[in-house]
């Protein structure tokens, strides 16, 4: 339930730094602002104006910081309330103890996303772009950064907007229809609709293909490094990061857990995870962690087969070629620095579909043809998830499309078989509201909380 009183945080991370900023919003933030700092010039800054003061505990007198301050009147302001800023020296000490004296004068601490939700509340932004919001924040990549500007410039919520004004007209034709049944006015034949609905349902549902690409571009690609023991996996993913991520040693099976880590690769981040060497094994230990690994390879979008050159082609080895069937990635077939007894040929004659190449994890030079490759495997990942310029990210979105287009296809069917207005009206009522649960045109307070949980205190 969104409560109209005044709000205080630090918006800048937690620790030292050059400026911390703290954010008062909501009735009371002006006057807050007026009885805790005093400019050096004016009584009080002007709007959208910063102006250096001193910052005062009302309550002695003392003064705390030096610092700037700004007052951005509603509703032109990020919440749509009247909002002030305080940027001060960076640290935790100055920043808390600014945030005390504004709570000792009524504002309370606000939650995690607390400022974005009134935003999101006061029409400053809709559901999707507030979602984009926190996708900015946690971007760890170039494409991961573009996609969420991308939604924070409204393009997904154009897109979603557009289909559920669609949806409203053919809503709004049926809804003429019950009301004016006798009367004679041109309304769309029953196939016309049908014909409607049919596009519409194309339409909702290439959106939703779009959920793999997005969400591999927000959340980064995952790949797991499998292979049987002693193949070098460990040393790969030391190789890729450049660093002793992983322990090697030259007893097979030392790695008994998922070891993940990441890089990037392009302009995604890729999540690397080292597992256990596939084989059959009597230790109990042992087959744990090779269940994990064989989970973990089921999950990854990408998988990167360890083959090592300098031993025959074993059963082993057959099981990795069967775990990568159909799937995308790149083999490795490791120790070139050493006399090879399997080539990349014989992995063909025995399966192998994937790109291949010959490699050392121990000569660096190799890792920037690893990275091309994978870069290469990347991307023909995102290009087969869809070339749509707009893309979902979040399962939310996904399941609303899912939802909507499973309602416009019981509509398209009702329509066509000439069913009453009212049983179609309904199917599309469906998909608009399923639609609309996007943007927050129709939501509840269950969806909001999931929604902004995951937002820092501050944003």
């Amino acid at each position: 339930m969104y409560v109209q009183d005044t709000i205080v945080a630090q918006a800048t991370a937690q620790g030292r730094g050059a400026v911390a900023i703290v954010r008062i919003s909501g009735p009371d933030a002006i006057t807050i602002l007026i009885s805790i700092w005093r400019s050096l010039s004016e009584k009080a800054p002007r709007p959208r104006e910063l102006r250096l003061g001193d910052v005062i505990d009302p309550a002695s007198g003392a003064q705390v910081d030096r610092a700037l301050a700004t007052i951005m009147p509603a509703p032109n302001s990020l919440t749509g309330e009247d909002v002030a800023e305080i940027q001060c020296h960076g640290g935790n000490y100055v920043a808390r103890r600014i945030v005390a004296l504004a709570m000792t004068l009524g504002a309370r601490m606000a939650e995690p996303g607390e400022f974005s939700r009134r935003a999101f509340l006061n029409g400053r932004i809709d559901l999707a772009e507030a979602e984009a919001v926190a996708d900015l924040v946690e971007a760890r990549s170039e494409a991961a950064l573009r996609q969420a500007l991308a939604q924070l410039s409204g393009a997904l919520s154009a897109r979603v907007g557009k289909l559920r004004d669609e949806i409203i007209g053919i809503r709004a034709h049926l809804e003429a229809e019950i009301d004016f049944s006798d009367e004679d006015i041109a309304l769309p034949s029953r196939e016309e609709i049908a014909k409607s609905i049919e596009r519409l349902r194309y339409e909702v549902t290439t959106l939703a293909d779009t959920f793999t690409r997005g969400r591999i571009v927000r959340e980064g690609i995952h790949a797991a490094i499998v292979g049987k023991p002693n193949a070098g996996k460990s040393s790969i993913l030391n190789l890729m990061l450049g660093a002793e991520r992983a322990i090697v040693t030259a007893t097979p099976g030392t790695t008994r857990d998922v070891i993940e880590d990441s890089v990037a690769i392009g302009a995604v981040m890729l999540t690397l995870a080292d597992t256990a060497g596939i084989r059959e094994s009597d230790d109990e230990i042992e087959r744990l962690g090779i269940e994990r690994s064989t989970r973990a390879a089921s999950a990854a979008d990408l998988l990167i087969l360890a083959f090592d050159g300098s031993r025959p082609f074993e059963d082993d080895d057959a099981r990795i070629v069967a775990l990568a069937a159909g799937r995308a990635g790149l083999a490795l077939l490791n120790k070139r620095d050493l006399p090879q007894r399997l080539t990349i040929a014989e992995l063909r004659e025995r399966g192998l579909e994937m790109p291949a190449l010959a490699v050392s994890a121990l000569i660096p030079e190799d890792a920037g043809c690893i990275r091309g490759e994978l870069e290469r495997a990347a991307d023909l990942l995102v290009a087969s998830s869809g070339a749509d310029e707009v893309a979902i990210s979040r399962e939310r979105h996904r399941e609303a499309l899912v939802r909507a287009a499973a309602a416009l296809d019981a509509a398209e069917k009702s329509a066509r078989a000439a069913m009453p207005p009212e049983l179609i009206a309904v199917d599309v009522m469906a998909a608009g509201d399923a639609l609309g649960q996007i943007t927050g045109t129709v939501t509840s307070e269950d969806v909001l909380d999931t929604v902004f949980r995951e937002f820092c205190i501050g944003k």
